[in-house]
């Protein structure tokens, strides 16, 4: 794939972040999910709009990329945004797997308008109990047991 077509793609994720914040339903984030030269899978942050702090553009778009396909990993697909994945993106799409991700804005720009994610990439190498918001683990009995079952389950879908 040439730049320009790069670039093409990249232009879309951006004008999803513009649509996205010009009618107020959340903040300025564009992502779109492009498998075989055809997009699959578009989204705009719409946070604030839904109630649902999970609603980034990367997330919705992977999202609607994975139910057009009918498929639960994007392979052979690209993901362009319009801004550096914060943590939670970048576990959603590690878990889609897609081909490659094309970013427009750094982290660190976003940081400048005010999302700033490096408090969450701190947290993350911290032992639970020494987090911000405090993790105590309880019930792993029964949990495990649960694991065990997934283990010796034979018509699992492994992913």
């Amino acid at each position: 794939m040439s730049q320009s077509n790069h670039e093409y793609w990249m232009r879309q994720a951006v004008e999803l972040a513009r649509t996205g914040m010009t009618t107020n339903a959340g903040g300025p984030f564009g992502a779109i999910v492009v498998k075989d030269e055809k997009v699959v899978g578009r989204g705009h942050n719409s946070v604030t709009s839904t109630n649902d702090p999970t609603s980034h553009a990367e997330v919705v778009a992977i999202r609607e990329a994975c139910r057009n396909l009918g498929t639960f990993q994007l392979d052979g697909c690209v993901l362009y945004t319009s801004c550096e994945p914060c943590p939670m993106c970048l576990g959603a799409i590690y878990w889609a797997r897609p081909e490659k991700v094309y970013y427009a804005c750094s982290r660190l720009d976003a940081a400048e308008a005010g999302f700033d994610d490096e408090l969450i990439y701190r947290e993350i190498n911290m032992e639970p109990a020494e987090r911000r918001i405090p993790f105590e683990q309880c019930g792993s009995h029964e949990a495990q047991e649960v694991f065990r079952e997934w283990i010796s389950k034979s018509d699992k879908t492994p992913y």
